[in-house]
């Protein structure tokens, strides 16, 4: 039987610690050494309920040990699981864990099931639970459409959350829109199930973001249910009402939860005013320290649930106007527990022994038994073994009788297995404790000595002290079953030598162990109770005395946690010392004296008071230091000294120090170092050749003192630089040299006279040797003559009258580049569409370029139009692809052109040779709208239409089409006309047209692969001769004089009436003319009425109506395509167009492109004014 072993030095502490060891080790009673034949044991397993990432890779645990060491197998779902047949499932070497590879191919879905692993050998066979492996998920929430949600102020109200069902299951809470979570109270609090309730809403509860959220911690997912919208209409008063339950429902209900989980009970009701809830256990009180109060007491919780927790539970809900009370009946069930659990049975040939398997539940658990695996009852019958309910019984056992055998406890709520193997060994005893351990312990406690052991039949085990001491009993000490030794009362003469020995029938075993006691820890001097005054300065003492061996230390607590970190807080060997002490300083200080083996403490109490009252001090910065002396004077180091100037009544902190080089930056004071405010003198560290004075400044809380006077100069020896310049960088700038640069020292960093560089090169591919040269103190050195682009190694090292600097680490740089040699070759072109093209060619040799390579530049142009109608080169056009791309995208192409182009590669010297050109073809594209439509020779019945061509063809024009509709004088479409024209005409005429009547026109050409951009016109047939000469003969009243006569005599009037209005106004009367402003509006900012004959508003909500607002058609009837596209409409939209005197248009102008016309008629709002006048012909 094996004992677990202590360290090679352990000391042992007072109080439990020798009860725990001894339990740890009685943990490992039965372990049986590696080196020695026994079954198989699972030492790690996955958990029962195994919920997988089904992003990740599957792994199913299955460790074991056992000698020899054991082979594994695995059942899935109760059938023999080859993984030799899955490519997808591994084993990992030497063991049984399982890994199901995933992430590259294959669902977690489809390795659903249930596992069991078994570690075999030829003792016997261990098996693992069952191992229930599921994915993980994360379900979506069902799309729903939620209403708006309207109460009074007052009304109950419950936002449901029913979150999708995911396993494992969802963590809910609430939040709005800015991920906020929305404030929960006694009146407003979330449930179980996730549901929100209100006891009563308020009108602060109005939002149109109550939105539930599902965390799937599995997956690391949060989904979102829809937005909830509430608004809370306020009540001049709302009634109050009693409480009701919101949940549960009823006035009983019932709940059943598992021993040792939580019992979470819940009411929550609703009244007005909120109700408060009240928790009592009708047949018992609540379990003090294992009851808590969630959710606003609207939840209890009881941890740790056992048996003697079933009963009745009343919630109790409360407010002015009554109370109503809900019971709940909880049950408390149990799935399996062990009472006493099988452990391994060791045995030697012929001995007795028993496994017992005790477990309990509710309901009672069947206990069941196999046999490596196999259930008892099918096994092969051993003779030896006899079952007797929980409990099997061996006899006489032989080698044969080794097995592992598995007790398995179930009901229906769970299960439990146990493997226990009995193992059949003839061992003689082995001690397993490191030999010449060395135990301390404190005098007067009690010591354990370990004597780990194994043998079989079970040794027996004696304990003796000194070398020819006598056996030890128990009348001083306490003799373990696991063989420790323990000395309740550990006496200084208790130091010795200990020798554990082991005997069994086949031979005998002994160690020695040595003990050694420690004097204990004590407070010769210990903190004391005081009393200060509010900004003086307190100290406490603590001394201990301990064993000369033993190393203490020491730590300061205020009110058991950390000292402030305060500067005012200072501790040195025995004192704690607080200065200008502050009220928030009082409490309990407590000092810890601390060793490897004992510990002791000591408090006392400050408590602060106010000061007596004195004259209010004036505070001020220091005044400087003075007195500044330098001593002990070497060659990098000296001591400064100086005299605190006066405090000012605030103490000084800190102490500034600052030197000035006298020989290298004359007049610059630089920080040289900080030391406490306590402190006088400071040891300076200093650096070669430097001219040294120095000064001190003095800090308190209020600021910063005056330096002090400059104290003597001091000038330091030189040495050589103890370091080489930075930034080393190598960089040609012509084709045959090598510009070596660096950020040179300076006069502080030389460490003496006469700074040099040396600065050292040589190609980094040759076998040359470093070609060095030295140069005076500049940041630049030139090699000339070097090969092209090549790669060199670059040191440049420090160097002054004394010696160099130490040896720099080289860098690399290269020599200058040149223009590349090559051009890229195999340059070919892919027509992608009409508009884009991809090139491709091969890359240069390396060698060639010369240089970084930053990429290839294509240069490409159109040489002429596959139409052979312009000829006409353009500029060419230049892209870079940067790196080594060896294609790139010509974007921007003009369909139906033929274009060159070619391809260069670039260094950081420039272009290299093109390529040879290379010519391609875009395809054809539709064609751009005709340059010009105009209409012109209007008849009766015909007109006339000339064009000119589209200024982008874009391939070869097929024909040209036109469609054209009347409209009427409600501006409605008439039936859409489509009309084909070849593509040599450039004048057409359309007769047999109505007379007086407007059309429209929509023109575009066409190619072979479609339709181009339109161009639209309207045009008017000539009226009737007989109804203009009717017209003629209509006579304009505006022109008659006794018209003119007449307007005037009114506007006479009504200036009489304006200033008769005025003089009544200043008297102090009143003339209601809002009101008759109101009544008799000015008629001409009516809106206008089709059913009158006046004009309304008009807007013109489809592109394709036949009359835009404010549109008018130029008088020479000429439309270009950039004018055709365009109508007032567009212009005015939102804005408030004006006209001028001769009928031009003021306001915003913005284009729009008209869509295609839409065949038939049109609804058609009221014409506008402009439309009007256009249409009056």
């Amino acid at each position: 039987m094996q004992l677990k072993t202590m360290p090679k030095k352990k000391p042992l502490s007072a109080g439990r610690a020798p009860l725990f060891l001894f339990l740890c080790q009685m943990i490992s009673a039965l372990d049986v050494p590696l080196d020695l034949v026994q079954p198989p044991t699972i030492t790690q397993q996955s958990p029962k309920d195994y919920i997988i990432d089904p992003r990740e890779n599957i792994v199913i645990q299955c460790e074991a040990k056992g000698k020899p060491p054991p082979s594994f197998s695995w059942t899935r779902n109760g059938t023999h699981f080859d993984i030799d047949k899955d490519p997808l499932v591994t084993m990992k070497p030497g063991s049984g864990t399982l890994v199901i590879n995933i992430m590259s191919e294959g669902k977690a879905e489809t390795y659903e099931g249930v596992y069991q692993c078994t570690a075999r050998n030829e003792r016997g066979a261990a098996v693992s639970n069952n191992i229930v492996v599921r994915p993980s998920r994360s379900p979506l929430w069902t799309k729903e459409r939620l209403e708006p949600i309207i109460l009074r102020s007052g009304q109950s109200l419950v936002l449901p959350c029913r979150p999708p069902i995911g396993l494992p299951p969802a963590i809910i809470f609430w939040m709005d829109n800015s991920f906020q979570r929305l404030p929960q109270s006694e009146r407003v609090s979330q449930g179980l199930n996730g549901d929100l309730y209100f006891s009563n809403v308020l009108p602060e509860d109005t939002r149109e973001d109550y939105i539930c959220y599902a965390r799937f911690n599995h997956t690391q997912t949060i989904q979102q249910k829809q937005p909830i919208s509430l608004k809370v209409i306020s009540a001049k008063s709302s009634k109050e009402r009693p409480p009701t339950f919101l949940t549960p429902e009823g006035n009983e209900s019932h709940k059943e939860e598992l021993r040792g989980n939580v019992l979470s009970l819940e009411c929550i009701a609703e009244g007005l005013p909120t109700p408060v809830i009240y928790w009592i256990k009708e047949d018992g009180t609540l379990p003090v320290n294992r009851t808590f109060y969630r959710n606003f007491k609207k939840t209890l919780q009881i941890i740790h649930v056992s048996e003697a927790d079933s009963g009745n539970y009343q919630c109790i809900a409360k407010n002015a106007l009554g109370a109503v009370h809900h019971t709940i009946s909880v049950t408390v069930k149990a799935a399996p527990y062990w009472i006493v659990a099988p452990h391994n049975l060791v045995l030697s040939p012929g001995e007795n022994g028993t496994l017992i398997c005790r477990a309990n539940g509710n309901p009672k658990p069947r206990i069941s038994w196999l046999t490596n695996g196999v259930p008892v009852e099918i096994a092969l019958d051993d003779p030896s073994r006899k079952i007797d309910g929980d409990t099997i019984m061996f006899s006489n056992v032989q080698e044969s009788s080794s097995a592992v055998y598995q007790c398995n406890a179930s009901n229906k709520y769970g299960y439990l297995l146990a493997n226990a193997f009995v193992n059949v060994l003839a061992e003689p005893p082995r001690i397993l404790t490191s030999a010449n351990t060395l135990y301390q312990v404190i005098a007067n406690r009690p010591a354990l000595l370990d004597c780990a052991f194994f043998g079989s039949p079970m040794p027996t085990i004696e304990w003796f002290k000194g070398t020819k001491g006598s056996a030890l009993h128990e009348d001083i000490y306490v003799l373990h079953d696991n063989g420790t030794l323990e000395i309740p009362v550990a006496q200084k003469d208790s130091t010795g030598t200990y020798t554990c020995v082991a005997r069994n029938k086949l031979g005998m075993a002994k160690n020695e162990v040595h003990l050694e006691i420690k004097d204990p820890t004590r407070f010769i001097k210990q903190p004391e109770y005081a009393v200060v005054q509010r900004g003086s300065k307190v100290s406490f003492e603590c001394k201990v005395k301990h064993d000369h061996t033993l190393i203490p230390t020491i730590l300061w607590l205020k009110d058991n946690g950390e000292l402030p970190n305060d500067e005012r807080f200072s501790v040195d060997k025995d004192h704690l010392v607080v200065s200008d002490v502050k009220d928030e300083d009082g409490g309990t200080y407590t000092c810890a004296a601390n060793t490897t083996l004992d510990s002791v403490s000591a408090s006392a109490v400050l408590r602060v008071v106010a000061p007596t009252p004195t004259p209010a001090p004036i505070y001020d910065v220091p005044n400087p230091p003075f007195d500044l002396e330098l001593t002990n004077q070497l060659d990098k180091s000296v001591q400064l000294t100086w005299t605190p100037g006066d405090d000012n009544n605030s103490p000084i902190t800190k102490f500034i120090i600052e030197y000035e080089d006298a020989m290298h930056e004359a007049g610059l004071w630089r920080h040289q170092a900080e030391v406490s405010g306590t402190q006088t003198t400071a040891q300076l560290k200093l650096s070669p050749y430097v001219n040294y004075s120095f000064r001190v400044m003095a800090e308190n809380s209020i600021g910063r003192s005056v330096p002090s006077e400059a104290s003597e100069q001091y000038l330091t020896k030189a040495a050589e630089p103890d370091q080489n310049p930075t930034a080393v960088e190598g960089l040609g700038t012509e084709p045959d040299n090598l510009v070596i640069t660096w950020k040179p020292l300076n006069g502080f960093q030389s460490n003496g006279p006469g700074l040099q560089y040396k600065v050292s090169w040589r190609q980094k591919d040759g076998d040359d040797e470093w070609t060095s040269v030295v140069v005076a103190n500049v940041s630049k050195y030139i090699v000339s003559g070097t090969p092209t682009f090549v790669p060199y190694l670059i040191k440049v090292q420090a160097l002054n009258d004394v010696g160099f600097a130490p040896e720099p680490a080289a860098v690399m740089g290269h020599s200058g580049e040149d223009l590349p040699m090559v051009a890229p070759g195999n340059v070919r072109v892919s027509v992608v569409n009409s508009t884009l093209a991809e090139a491709h060619w091969d890359p240069v040799p390396p060698k060639s370029v010369r240089g970084h390579l930053q990429g290839y530049r294509i240069y490409y142009w159109k040489a002429q139009s596959s139409s052979k109608r312009n000829r006409r080169h353009i500029e060419k056009k230049i892209l870079t692809f940067q790196g080594s791309k060896t294609h790139g995208m010509l974007p921007g192409l003009q369909p139906y052109s033929h274009y060159v182009l070619n391809v260069r590669v670039v260094n950081g010297k420039g272009e290299g040779p093109a390529s040879a050109d290379r010519g391609f073809h875009t395809p054809e594209g539709v064609p751009s709208a005709p340059s010009s439509l105009k209409i012109v020779n209007p008849t009766l019945d015909s007109l006339t239409l000339e064009w000119d061509p589209p200024s982008h063809p874009n391939g070869i024009l097929t024909e040209y089409i036109l469609k054209y509709q009347p409209i009427n004088s409600t501006h409605e479409l008439g039936p859409l006309v489509d009309l084909k024209i070849p593509a040599n005409k450039t004048r057409w005429t359309l007769k047999n047209l109505n007379f007086s009547t407007r059309y429209k026109f929509y023109f575009y050409a066409q190619t072979s692969v479609g339709s181009g951009s339109q161009i639209t016109e309207e045009a008017i047939t000539t009226v009737d001769e007989g109804k203009k000469a009717m017209a003629s003969r209509q006579v304009d009243i505006a022109t008659q004089g006794w018209f003119i006569g007449l307007m005037c005599a009114v506007a006479l009037l009504i200036l009489i009436l304006l200033i008769v209005c005025f003089i009544r106004r200043n008297k102090g009367g009143k003339y209601p003319v809002k009101e008759k402003e109101d009544a008799h509006a000015d008629p001409e900012i009516q809106p206008m009425k089709e059913d009158d004959g006046t004009f309304g508003e008009y807007s013109d909500a489809e592109d394709h109506k036949p009359l835009k607002k404010g549109s008018r058609t130029p008088s020479d009837r000429t439309v270009k395509k950039e004018d055709s596209d365009d109508s007032l409409v567009d212009y005015g939209e939102g804005v408030n167009g004006q006209f001028n005197e001769d009928g031009s248009f003021i306001g915003q102008y913005s284009g729009k492109k008209e869509k295609e016309p839409a065949e038939g008629n049109e609804s058609s709002e009221a014409p506008s004014p402009v439309n009007a006048m256009n249409s009056f012909v």
